[in-house]
């Protein structure tokens, strides 16, 4: 801490995790590892599976493979810090490294958002409109949802951490958290923060609400696709392709609609803790399974990379 003439501002802050007390940190500790290796595991493996293979060169799988690539930055933007902060007395960050952490994880959260709405386009155009599938999901323009999902992801990362660090912190600088998140960092500032609560509030509802819109409208047409095809092996291998996707968007609209689209979520109960286990790690380890244990392809070119690495050996 910096003594200024009026007050003592904050050079650095302190994650108290899921408790005060050093053997209470042991069991957070292990979660995390056990969900991060998987985590690292399972994306690695499928991102290793598309680029090897072919047959799955194709949009949709170029869009998996690009979330997968997401989710392994999310979770490790979250995971090592904070089982260092679960297993040694060293729970400090600097300001700067809180600011960091806070920009990236804005960026892959909300990114993940487009993300997971350009998968639901590329469903709509597939199933919709198969003839323009060819043009209108080409590779250029996958590449172009790729950087616009990004730029927007960036936007909200910059705007969240420069209107979270322009507020002046002082007293206290543990924040009751395992990461550096707006909520409870602002609950640690020292001046007004209805301006930022409103920010953030605004912000979040507007890209959950935009992004969540435009993949109900995508499915909207796609259930009218289901009712309008007269077979009945149509209708499943419709339903087949988007259960992955539909679990997916669900799991993740559900819990950060939780966390920040709502003013109650400002008050940064300890629930919330637990729901943001669940969004920074357990999602992204969860989503490599969501889309390859129901996928013929991907599951025949796990197969087929397995078989090869067994004969390489």
């Amino acid at each position: 801490m910096v003594q200024d003439a009026n007050h003592t501002a904050v050079t650095e802050f302190i994650l108290l995790g899921f408790g005060r007390g050093p053997g209470l940190q042991v069991v957070p500790f292990v979660m995390f590892l056990v969900i991060y290796i998987i985590t690292v595991l399972g994306n690695t493996i499928l991102v290793l599976t598309i680029t090897a293979n072919f047959r799955l060169h194709i949009p949709m799988y170029f869009l998996l493979m690009n979330l997968s690539l997401l989710d392994l930055c999310y979770s490790s933007v979250i995971a090592p810090r904070a089982m260092v902060s679960f297993l040694t007395d060293t729970k400090t960050i600097s300001y700067r490294g809180c600011a960091i952490q806070l920009f990236f994880f804005a960026l892959f959260v909300s990114t993940e958002a487009f993300i997971l709405t350009a998968m639901a386009y590329d469903r709509y155009t597939a199933i919709c409109n198969p003839l323009l599938y060819p043009t209108t999901m080409s590779k250029p323009v996958c590449i172009q949802l790729m950087v616009g999902s990004y730029l927007c992801g960036s936007v909200n990362a910059m705007v969240q951490t420069s209107f979270t660090f322009t507020l002046r912190f002082c007293g206290t600088n543990e924040i009751d958290h395992f990461f550096c998140d707006v909520p409870p960092l602002l609950n640690l500032s020292c001046t007004h923060t209805y301006i930022n609560q409103l920010v953030l509030f605004a912000l979040s509802s507007v890209i959950i609400v935009s992004t969540a819109l435009l993949i109900l409208v995508s499915y909207v047409y796609i259930i009218s696709a289901v009712f309008q095809t007269r077979s009945a092996a149509g209708r499943h291998k419709i339903f087949f392709t988007c259960t992955s996707h539909i679990v997916a968007v669900s799991l993740f609209y559900g819990t950060v609609s939780f966390m920040y689209a709502q003013p109650s979520s400002l008050s940064f109960l300890d629930q919330s803790k637990v729901v943001s286990v669940f969004y920074t790690l357990v999602i992204p380890m969860l989503n490599p399974f969501i889309y390859s244990l129901r996928n013929k392809d991907v599951k025949e070119a796990l197969r087929r990379t397995i078989g090869c690495m067994m004969v390489l050996k």
